[in-house]
């Protein structure tokens, strides 16, 4: 029988790993998850948290977890009280306040399930201090608690907190590969799938749902319509096309706002005021990390924008991803080099450096279709000092 784990795209040993250890029944306190971005990390550390979770327990001979039933719906939503996820709040990395509320979390009691499963992404951004606050609840948490964090490399990871976790290695998925994945997983072209990919920063899962989602496709429809208008648009159109995008970046939000209320209106008859400021505080992270993906969305399109552009430069064009816009590129291509694209392309780097350290969307976008309209075209040098973001 099919179960949650089968959705671990591109990870066939992981897969089996987790389903065999949720089998076995002999989860342990804290697991290591590294691998580049893009390898479905975060998607197989919420089918571990349904396979400990799920109250229908494990399914078949080999294990699993059912991933039909409410709580595994609502673990793979993201939207499970006892399932946390947490990512860097500081410009640099996890605060050690951060981790000191997230410690403090632990030792209260779950809200729904018999166990709590906290999901921590980009350890490798865990400092000294930040991972010293943290290393006691690591090595022994409460009874209830199991620990998942993510990471890029093990190498990255401080040694304290390899050291307290079972590490999980991830694969490279192959362009290719991962293309493949996705055309099955979504019905769309191979064409489509690198398209998505592209915008998805290698992500197969993202791409998946990015494929599905007509506001998504509709989002990078504008996005593209706006980089194709930068050679003609002075200061003032690009201010204007940047507060579209703005509107557009955060329009998901109303739906994810309106189905928290809804959740949380459904259980605050029966939720305590601890739980029901826990769920507060989650759905504010949650609507953190929408935001923030989408944003990474806008700068994924552009980047592949403009790796097109670099390439049919350089007369590579059989090399195109974007092809349904071509002829923006082949403009743009005869209007700059494959030097400017480059600098481009590094200046919406910068932007996404500086959305990581919580400058406002506004101005990140702002400065991110200036500084590209400058390079590309001429009104700047590609190694001219880069705008300012501020926040």
């Amino acid at each position: 029988m099919a179960d949650a784990f089968e959705n671990i795209l591109g990870q066939p040993q992981v897969r089996e790993f987790l389903r065999a250890t949720v089998a076995s029944g002999r989860v342990s306190h804290a697991y290591l998850f590294c691998g580049p971005a893009g390898s479905n990390k975060t998607l197989a550390a919420l089918a571990f948290a349904q396979g400990i979770l799920c109250p229908k327990g494990p399914k078949g001979p080999r294990g699993g977890n059912c991933g039909a039933c409410d709580t595994c719906g609502r673990i793979m939503r993201k939207k499970h009280p006892d399932v946390r996820m947490f990512e860097p709040e500081g410009a640099a990395g996890y605060l050690v306040e951060q981790v000191r509320g997230i410690v403090a979390d632990t030792a209260l009691a779950p809200i729904q399930a018999d166990r709590k499963v906290y999901i921590l992404d980009r350890v490798d951004l865990l400092g000294v201090q930040a991972a010293n606050a943290f290393l006691k609840t690591l090595e022994e948490p409460p009874a209830d608690v199991v620990l998942i964090l993510l990471a890029r490399t093990r190498e990255s990871v401080l040694p304290t907190i390899v050291s307290r976790c079972q590490v999980v290695p991830f694969r490279t998925i192959p362009v290719s590969e991962a293309a493949g994945i996705v055309v099955q997983n979504s019905g769309a072209s191979p064409e489509q799938a690198r398209v998505a990919l592209q915008a998805c920063d290698g992500s197969i899962t993202r791409a998946v749902e990015f494929l599905k989602s007509n506001e998504r496709l509709e989002f990078r429809a504008r996005v593209l319509e706006v980089l194709a208008c930068l050679r003609r648009a002075d200061d003032w159109d690009v201010i204007g096309f940047a507060a579209d995008l703005v509107v557009r970046v955060k329009l998901p939000l109303d739906t994810v706002r309106a189905e928290q209320e809804a959740e949380l209106a459904e259980n605050a008859d029966f939720l305590a005021k601890s739980a029901i400021r826990q769920i507060e505080a989650r759905n504010k992270r949650q609507l953190t990390a929408k935001t923030a993906e989408s944003l990474r969305q806008l700068t994924g399109i552009t980047r592949s924008w403009l790796r097109d552009i670099m390439v049919q430069a350089a007369g590579a064009s059989d090399q195109v991803v974007n092809a349904d816009v071509r002829p923006s590129i082949e403009e743009a291509a005869a209007r700059t080099d494959a030097a400017h694209a480059a600098a481009a392309i590094a200046a919406v780097r910068r932007c996404d450096v500086a959305i990581s350290y919580n400058v406002s969307p506004e101005t990140c976008i702002d400065a991110m279709l200036l500084e590209v309209r400058d390079i590309l075209y001429g009104r700047a040098l590609p190694n001219a000092a880069p705008r300012a973001y501020t926040r």
